[in-house]
């Protein structure tokens, strides 16, 4: 059984920083997609960041050169590391993890970032 699990959530002013962690653990295909997705009140789940195992990344537009997705694939780990954050921040971040050639997708519990103005 594969689970993720999150951390790093918290609140934080308009303008700072956090950084938010996630890590698997089970029985991982080492090939596989990790990433953050984030659902704000009232909202849907969109994409913020993911990263192949190959190191490949993709960003959503809103979040570029402000955030940075980044794994270390010896620990199936994932971290996100947020800047310059902006109330429009705000909401329940999930890691994800997708295991394409197994058809396998896991969501952690996620974690909640509040951003203040």
């Amino acid at each position: 059984q594969v689970q993720l699990v999150e951390s790093g959530g918290g609140l934080v002013q308009a303008g700072g920083s956090l950084g938010l962690s996630c890590a698997a653990s089970g029985s991982i295909l080492s090939i596989n997609v990790m990433g953050w997705y984030r659902q704000a009140p009232g909202k849907q789940r969109d994409l913020v960041a993911t990263i192949t195992s190959g190191g490949s990344t993709n960003y959503a537009d809103s979040v570029k050169g402000r955030f940075t997705i980044s794994r270390d694939n010896a620990k199936n780990t994932v971290h996100l590391q947020m800047n310059s954050l902006k109330p429009e921040d705000t909401g329940v971040y999930y890691c994800r993890l997708i295991v394409t050639i197994q058809r396998k997708d896991y969501w952690g519990q996620g974690t909640q970032v509040t951003v203040s103005s």
